[in-house]
């Protein structure tokens, strides 16, 4: 298993995604390899009861798409069929056609308030690493000084109800003592808080680590983590965030709230059987509520729309669409009507820039796009790296000494420069805001304003006075500060988003800009780019809007989004103005980011986590075939199979006891050696024990058929054990030329696990999903092909063949073997033919 406690999948876990491809359903027509069905004929003959246990899923495993959505039509069916009978049944087919409204209703009702919670909670513990109101305990510092009369507006962060740590237990406010108690305060809290969030993960929900997103687009994919989505893991994450984001450490509480989104949306869809009982139902709640959450995240229900559409959702079907529209809508109400920012917009920095953007601004702008995208790159690289480290070394194995270490390093640095010392949150506002009358921040001390000499609003260009200048030293030490903290921090066992930090350093990046482009103007007004656009006594450069466009290109550079993140800044920010900048930034970045690798650091971690997830962004532009791919590879023994009627159950039960693959093809007779169809393990012990229990008859010596009909036996033979109902009879069969870019865009697009290959209808081998993954990374690294390029074998018979291209004579069964190895050895995927019946 993982050396990763915390992410006990390491690959092994879907060497063979075929464990849980359940019986299908009556009346499933599907044409492929060459079969074909008509709609009119049952592939299976289903049991009068359903065995129990039979087509649900283990964990890290892959579900079946193509069963669920079989499933779910039957249902459908069923449900139509009945309507008409009663009233009854026509109550449960309206429930029914409601349940999604009413489940995508609920989970933006809980997102909403659990972020306006998290929300309120972040802030006012973040304000207790400096003070306490003594007026009122549970106020954060602003919410104290709202109703004080004695607040000047050049202290307006000042009053009497908040007292700093060093007023309370030394009695002054300033000097070198109170500076010092204040510092190891700071210090202190950040540690606590650190401290009890990584504890509290560890015990109580290791699921409750990181971002969330990663895991939540595998998820999506069809993959199975048990508990992930859990409400143990919804309790500990929504208290770890706030402790999180409050130690101070460089990590944003954005990407958690997709997860606890998810997480409510998963637990909802538990109260509606047409949801709980089908996996590919139940991830189209997840999307909508993924998109609730980054609508409660930002204050961005559209761009919460596009973000589920664009990054995180593998089967996106248009009624999906709609439903996480309502979500995000209903989640941005509730979040709306509790008014966590106490400003009563939804928007989390809202912006009102007075000057419009000029054509020669794009130069700078496209320019924050390439620092983004070089930004983004050398993050991703660092942080995989760090990660792996971390991984594969003793390091890992003290999550809590790394927590503490991180944040006492980040205490330590933050707490001087102001920039760094102050919520993330509040440092992005304070950047994007623009200079005004009522800024007090020194990013607007001016010399015009100093001086006093002229209306600020009238004032041109203005000259930076000497805390501008400081401020420019502040920012470039927090800019060098936050790129190094947060390549170490995320991925740490707390709760810990991405999307904040790296605004946080674009923004630092583009205001600094920003100020420097407004000092050229103003000590060079007479050149003719400024000449040009430029009118005499007004403002030509925004620095606010420099720092807007700067926060979007870096976040764009590490999670390579484009539509999705451009509505999402511009309805953060109020902007709608500025959507040509922010599109030249962000697309400059990603073309930059991609020139180093396409991968965004979501799709590097799921890489780094060895989860079985096909990117569908990703092009296969190798000639490579079926036969190349497939197992078992030229070098190994020809494929085995089973007979549909040869069998007895001691044989079943000695591979299933032997082996520990999951997957049993299925051929007419070992002279035929036609596919019949493919049976599962897991589907076959079910089903004998369920026999042995409910049938009498039943011996060791019961002859196993898989046909419609029983065949011919002696009078005094045991009584036979049918198990045609788990026998999928329209498996996915692709021929042995078949190239691997149809091969892949067909596990893409049909969500596949497995497909058979086969030559003129004789099956030859089994490609897996595990097997493209391996192969895309061996194509990837530029290893040696798994075989010699395809026209070396346009005429070279497939293994399973003779030299007179005759097939080779079979065995009458097949062990699949699939072991989870340590997590130092590379699980191999084996398929080895029984000289023999089982024993």
């Amino acid at each position: 298993m993982s050396a990763d406690p915390y992410l006990p999948y390491d690959g092994g876990g879907d060497e063979i995604p075929l464990q849980e491809m359940p019986k299908r359903v009556s009346n499933y027509v599907m044409s492929n390899g060459g079969n074909a069905a008509s709609s009119s004929t049952h592939l299976l003959d289903l049991l009068d009861e359903p065995i129990p246990g039979v087509g649900t899923y283990d964990d890290f495993h892959t579900i079946d798409w193509v069963r669920e959505k079989c499933k779910d039509r039957e249902r459908h069916r069923k449900i139509n069929s009945k309507k008409k009978e009663s009233a009854w049944e026509f109550t449960k087919s309206l429930y029914d056609a409601w349940s999604g409204w009413l489940v995508v209703t609920l989970t933006g009702l809980a997102s909403g308030a659990l972020a306006g919670l998290i929300d309120i909670a972040a802030d006012w513990m973040n304000d207790l690493k400096e003070g306490v109101c003594l007026s009122a305990m549970w106020f954060n510092h602003e919410q104290c000084c709202w109703g004080s009369n004695e607040t000047t507006f050049a202290e307006r962060d000042k009053c009497p109800q908040w007292k700093t740590w060093a007023e309370l237990i030394l009695g002054q406010a300033e000097g070198p003592g109170s500076y010092i108690m204040n510092y190891f305060m700071y210090t202190y809290w950040a540690l606590s808080f650190a401290f009890l969030a990584v504890c509290l993960v560890k015990v109580f929900a290791p699921y409750a680590c990181g971002s969330g997103i990663p895991e939540i687009k595998t998820i999506l994919s069809g993959f199975i983590i048990r508990g992930y989505l859990g409400k143990w893991t919804l309790m500990i994450k929504t208290i770890t965030l706030v402790l999180a984001v409050a130690s101070g450490l460089s990590l944003g509480k954005e990407g958690p709230l997709v997860h606890v989104a998810c997480c409510c949306g998963n637990i909802f869809s538990y109260l509606f059987p047409k949801y709980s009982k089908n996996e590919a139902k139940k991830r189209e709640v997840l999307s909508a509520a993924s998109a609730a959450g980054v609508s409660v995240a930002f204050g961005a229900p559209i761009g919460g729309v596009l973000f589920s559409l664009e990054e995180v959702s593998y089967y996106f079907p248009l009624k999906t669409l709609w439903r996480s529209f309502f979500a995000a809508l209903v989640a941005a109400f509730v979040l709306r009507s509790i008014n966590p920012f106490g400003n009563s917009r939804l928007v989390l920095f809202y912006v009102e820039y007075h000057t419009p953007w000029y054509l020669f601004e794009l130069f700078p702008f496209i320019l924050l796009g390439v620092f983004g995208g070089l930004w983004g790159a050398f993050f991703i690289r660092a942080n995989i790296a760090w990660c792996r480290r971390r991984k594969s070394t003793r390091f890992g194995k003290y999550p809590v000494l790394e927590v503490i270490a991180v944040a006492a390093v980040t205490a330590l640095v933050a707490f001087p420069n102001p920039y760094t010392r102050q919520n993330t949150s509040e440092l992005i506002k304070e950047l994007f805001t623009d200079c005004g009358p009522l800024e007090s921040s020194q990013l607007c001390q001016y010399r015009s304003q100093m001086n006093g000499s002229r209306a600020f609003s009238d004032a041109p260009d203005r000259q930076a006075g000497p805390g501008v200048y400081s401020a420019m030293w502040q920012l470039c030490l927090a800019l060098i500060f936050k790129i190094i903290m947060t390549i170490f921090t995320f991925g740490l066992k707390v709760p810990s988003g991405l999307f904040i930090p790296s605004m946080a350093i674009g923004a630092i990046a583009g205001r600094i800009v920003g100020i420097a482009m407004e000092q050229l103007a103003y000590y060079h007004h007479d050149w003719f780019l400024f000449k040009e656009w430029c009118e005499v006594g007004a403002d030509c450069i925004t620095p606010g809007l420099y720092a807007m466009v700067g926060a979007a290109a870096c976040l764009g550079g590490v999670t390579r989004m484009t539509v999705s993140l451009v509505v999402i800044v511009f309805e953060l920010t109020g902007g709608l103005e500025y959507i040509v900048p922010l599109m030249a930034a962000v697309m400059t970045s990603k073309w930059v980011g991609d020139a180093f690798g396409r991968e965004g650091i979501y799709e590097a971690h799921i890489r780094l986590n060895g989860y079985p997830f096909l990117d569908a962004k990703e092009e296969f532009t190798h000639t490579t075939l079926a036969s190349e791919v497939m197992r078992p590879r030229q070098s190994d023994p020809p494929l085995a199979v089973l007979t549909q009627d040869d069998l007895t159950v001691e044989d079943l039960q000695n591979v299933i006891n032997e082996t520990s693959y999951n997957g049993f093809p299925v051929i007419v007779s070992k002279e035929s050696q036609r596919l019949v169809g493919f049976a599962l393990r897991r589907d076959i012990t079910i089903a004998i024990e369920n026999a042995r229990r409910k049938q009498e008859g039943i011996m060791r010596n019961s002859r196993v058929y898989f046909t419609q009909h029983a065949p011919t036996l002696p009078a005094d033979s045991p009584r036979p054990l049918k198990l045609r109902s788990i026998l999928d009879m329209s498996p996915f069969t692709v021929t042995d030329h078949t190239p691997m870019e149809i091969v892949v865009d067909i596990f893409r697009k049909m969500g596949l696990r497995q497909c058979l290959v086969t030559h003129n209808g004789i099956v030859l081998g089994i490609i897996t999903k595990k097997n493209i993954l391996e192969h895309l990374e061996e194509l990837k690294q530029h290893v040696e092909p798994l075989a010699s390029p395809w026209y070396h074998h346009k005429k070279r018979y497939p293994p399973s063949y003779g030299p007179d291209g005759k097939p080779r004579s079979r065995v009458n069964n097949v062990q699949l073997i699939s072991a989870f190895r340590e997590s130092e050895e590379e699980s191999e995927e084996e398929v080895h033919l029984l000289n023999g019946a089982a024993p």
